[in-house]
């Protein structure tokens, strides 16, 4: 079954990459149409955040359509994806924009060259940040993903993740490799850091509703002492996006080293004005307020005691 699977997937992603690139994103929104009419599990799961967020600002209709959309974005961004591995240069240069980018990289040089570290949401087409590894030519790079299964078909992913100069790192296996990676310095290292960050995760508001963040990108950022970004990838055409770096987040305030809750909640900020600027842009899908129904939960199972 594993064997049918990766090969109807290897299939899959080469008949992708064979077509024109805004071919790859039409059919990647037809496919993510199809996929809002049968999968009722994320359907249900982003009609009810976006209801959460957006019911007093949305009607019904709106809300539905936006979830529809939103699926439509996210089939386009995946094909997309697919079909611009090793995608460099000036090809590359007529499909993305960077904008900040001089915020990250100063002129000065130094040996090693400072590091950084980018706070990076599931905005457009998030996969993107993998080219843009380039940009950054005398750094390392690096990001962590999260494995999946069948091992097999982790494993074609990132045969396409990884014909960029960036440095996939599994969160459980090499986090010694990243500390390592981030002791030496000379590193920007992007961590996806907009889902629910459970039990362990900074609580505080998004989008106005409580929720868990993951303390990473803050808590690496205050260890090492290296400034920390939110960068954004918004869609702004079929197959077109732009890719903006924020304002540095300050980790010191009053000569003081600020919390890695205060630090977050600037994070979660930022990420917030990029939602409401673009909300089909977002990954709805994911369970993002996961800490509030299971707080939720527990106040039934209590009151039924």
């Amino acid at each position: 079954m594993e064997f049918i699977l990766v090969f109807i997937a290897r299939c899959a992603f080469s008949g992708i990459r064979a077509l024109p690139l805004r071919g790859a994103a039409r059919l990647g929104r037809f496919l993510g149409w199809v996929t809002f009419l049968i999968d009722r599990r994320h359907r249900r799961v982003a009609l009810t955040n976006i209801k959460a967020v957006y019911s007093r600002e949305k009607s019904p209709k709106e809300i539905h359509e936006l979830a529809r959309e939103n699926f439509r974005r996210i089939g386009e961004n995946f094909a997309s994806g697919i079909c611009m591995a090793g995608l460099v240069g000036e090809k590359l240069d007529r499909v993305l924009e960077v904008v900040g980018l001089e915020k990250v990289i100063p002129n000065e040089k130094t040996d090693p060259p400072p590091s950084r570290i980018l706070a990076i949401g599931h905005f457009g087409n998030f996969e993107i940040f993998s080219r843009v590894a380039c940009m950054f030519s005398d750094h390392k790079t690096a990001t962590t993903y999260h494995a999946i299964k069948p091992e097999a078909l982790n494993d074609l992913l990132l045969s396409y993740r990884e014909s960029s100069n960036l440095v996939f790192l599994e969160r459980t296996r090499d986090a010694a490799k990243l500390k390592s990676m981030l002791k030496a310095g000379g590193i920007v290292l992007g961590l996806v850091c907009d889902q629910s960050g459970g039990a362990r995760g900074v609580h505080g508001p998004f989008m106005g509703i409580g929720c868990s963040t993951s303390a990473a990108p803050a808590a690496f950022a205050r260890r090492f002492n290296y400034p920390l970004y939110t960068t954004i990838c918004y869609r702004i055409g079929l197959a077109k996006w732009r890719i903006e770096f924020g304002d540095e987040i300050p980790l010191h305030e009053g000569g003081e080293l600020r919390t890695a809750e205060a630090i977050t909640e600037d994070m979660n900020k930022a990420f917030d004005r990029a939602v409401r600027r673009d909300p089909a842009n977002w990954f709805w899908v994911h369970n993002r307020w996961k800490l509030v129904e299971s707080q939720k939960h527990s106040m039934k199972v209590s009151s039924s005691i």
